[in-house]
């Protein structure tokens, strides 16, 4: 009995160690059997393109002309309101012109008089010439009559001098606006004494916004390492073939429908920046940019450049780095950081860490690991 007992537990035991050798060969035979996942890959290509940059800016109105009274006086009416355009032309300001009528008239009574006196001196000299040539009076009392004659001619012209300028002036009391624009507000109300050496000199601005400028800066060390040195530059101060494709965005981030074009350069580095001062306008006909709004202007600057491109959804971003799962030769993916420029397009400028030609995974991009070996094919 013990004895068979013994013997059915031996065979128990054969029995299991079989099943379990079974077991484990089947398992490392499909493990062994797992296919390699595939995904899909782009390859890392070089295009000419321009260094495509965004400066963050102020606009500014075009013109800016300050409106500045060339009278003194009490201001009567302000003929406009703050904020709102104003045409060419169109009556802004009425300056008190009741001091300006009484010098006017004043001017006037004195132009009377001495035309009057110079009537007399004339009638005088013209009766004094054949008396002198009679010798009836000397030549010094003839002289004395023509003097006093040509002292008469000289108040009138003098006299005539003071009424058209007081007339100018009696003119001035009128403000126009110089040009077509968008005017301000002034602090001077109305009943206070404005012009020249009061406390109001300067009553208001008219801006011209029909076109709007911008000042784009750029770095000199960049500006220097982007132009291109074939081209005559005269001392860094005509740039007009510097920009192009220059585009404004809107504080929403929509596309402003004009295009802009490069203006001038400034004479002076910026002093506190120490960069090149590239100003650019942008048309603006429809009013809807206004000097003093910050914008965000994209242009194109400087020669195309040979540049490394792959599609956006290649490039994974993890706590500010930037990264790619690059494919090599023997399907083993490696893990890489890059440094990562401007897009164009759904493409991604690569500054550095990859070359044109390789192949980079497009999808995946969490699930693979450092050296794992995959297959993929190239998109289209």
């Amino acid at each position: 009995m013990n004895c068979f007992s013994h013997t059915g537990q031996s065979m128990s035991i054969v029995m299991l160690a079989v099943a379990l050798l079974v077991v484990g060969c089947k398992s490392h035979k499909q493990s062994g059997d797992v296919a390699e996942p595939e995904y899909s890959a782009a390859m890392a290509v070089s295009e000419d393109i321009s260094r495509r940059l965004t400066f963050t800016t102020r606009l500014t109105s075009n013109v800016d002309i300050v409106i500045q009274p060339r009278v003194a006086g009490y201001l009567l009416e302000k003929r406009y309101k703050k904020g709102m355009p104003v045409r060419k032309g169109e009556l802004i300001y009425v300056i008190d012109p009741s001091q300006t009528n009484l010098t006017v008239s004043a001017n006037r009574a004195s132009l009377s008089s001495a035309r009057a006196m110079l009537t007399e001196a004339e009638n005088n000299y013209r009766r004094a010439l054949p008396l002198a040539e009679l010798d009836a009076i000397s030549q010094t009392s003839l002289d004395q009559y023509r003097a006093t004659y040509e002292a008469a001619k000289a108040q009138v012209t003098s006299a005539e001098a003071a009424l058209n300028n007081s007339t100018i002036e009696l003119g001035y009391t009128k403000i126009y606006s110089p040009i077509d624009g968008i005017i301000g507000d002034t602090s001077a109300s109305v009943g206070d004494l404005v012009g020249p050496g009061t406390e109001f000199s300067t009553l208001s601005t008219v801006s011209d916004v029909s076109i709007v400028g911008a000042t784009l800066s750029l770095p000199f060390a960049s500006y220097l390492a982007i132009v291109d040195p074939s081209e005559e530059l005269t001392q860094s101060y005509d740039n007009s073939k510097l920009l192009s494709n220059i585009e404004l965005l809107m504080p929403d981030g929509t596309l402003y429908p004009h295009a802009g074009y490069y203006s001038h350069t400034e004479k002076n580095v910026g002093s506190a920046s120490g960069s090149i001062q590239i100003a650019v306008n942008f048309p603006n006909p429809e009013g809807v940019l206004k000097a003093g709004q910050y914008a965000s202007v994209k242009a194109d600057v400087g020669m195309p450049v040979g540049v490394v491109m792959v599609p956006q959804r290649a490039v994974d971003s993890v706590q500010g780095v930037e990264s790619l799962w690059v494919v090599g030769n023997d399907g083993e993916v490696e893990y890489r950081a890059v440094e990562v420029g401007e897009t164009f397009g759904d493409m991604w400028i690569i500054e550095s860490g990859l070359s044109a030609g390789e192949v980079v995974l497009t999808e995946g991009l969490g699930r693979v690991r450092n050296g794992q070996k995959v297959k993929y094919h190239i998109e289209r």
